[in-house]
């Protein structure tokens, strides 16, 4: 499939009603108003195409950077072509889709981790921050798990949204997973507030990293 034929797709799918609820929710710029599912029918129907999808991300609307990083292949991105890619990205559905398909495959991803935490670049740092927190999630080694909390404490009050949303998942993860500092991070949780009222859909967990924690440790404890 061509650019051209891929966007005419996308183009085809798109509808006004999706447009305007995309634009509800933070969508900003050239868009298609496609359905997820749709944008994943396509992507199966292209395969992997890696000089595609680079097209694809160079057109720069919501859709066709979401089909891009479906169809591209981390491997083949250099650590300097992923993190302009994360620094040219405004949008947080495609910083998510980029960090879960692409970031986390990529074979430098700890160099980036590393760069990325010192950045005050807020997309750098969010996906710097969604690193993190995947590593506090398997274990930490090698992290200083109390500077972590240090640093969550002191920066995130102020932190642009896009990098809060990951530091407040990184703040979340330490209190999931390591007990021995899961009543500091509830208690940096309980006096931050950030969160605290975030409308949250019946069965869903809200995202305030107390009731997040508490929320995940009771279900552990109720799969042992």
């Amino acid at each position: 499939m061509t650019l051209s034929e891929s966007l005419e797709r996308l183009k085809a799918l798109g509808s006004d009603r999706l447009r305007a609820q995309n634009v509800r929710h933070g969508v900003t710029g050239e868009q298609y108003g496609v359905k997820m599912g749709d944008i994943r029918t396509v992507a199966k129907e292209i395969k992997t195409d890696h000089d595609l999808a680079l097209q694809l991300w160079e057109d720069g609307s919501f859709e066709a950077r979401l089909l891009a990083i479906l169809v591209m292949k981390p491997k083949q991105l250099s650590a300097e072509q992923l993190d302009r890619m994360v620094r040219a990205n405004t949008l947080a559905q495609v910083a998510d889709w980029l960090g879960s398909y692409v970031v986390k495959l990529h074979p430098e991803k700890e160099k980036l981790r590393q760069q990325w935490m010192a950045s005050s670049h807020p997309m750098a740092a969010r996906a710097g921050w969604s690193l993190t927190a995947e590593r506090i999630g398997k274990g930490a080694d090698g992290l200083d798990l109390p500077a972590i909390l240090d640093r969550l404490e002191r920066e995130m009050p102020g932190a642009a949204p896009e990098t809060q949303w990951t530091m407040n998942t990184a703040l979340a993860s330490v209190g999931i997973h390591h007990p021995e500092h899961r009543a500091r991070a509830l208690a940096i949780g309980e006096a931050l507030g950030i969160y605290r009222d975030y409308p949250t859909w019946p069965g869903c967990t809200s995202p305030f990293a107390p009731i997040w924690i508490n929320e995940m440790v009771s279900r552990q404890a109720g799969r042992k």
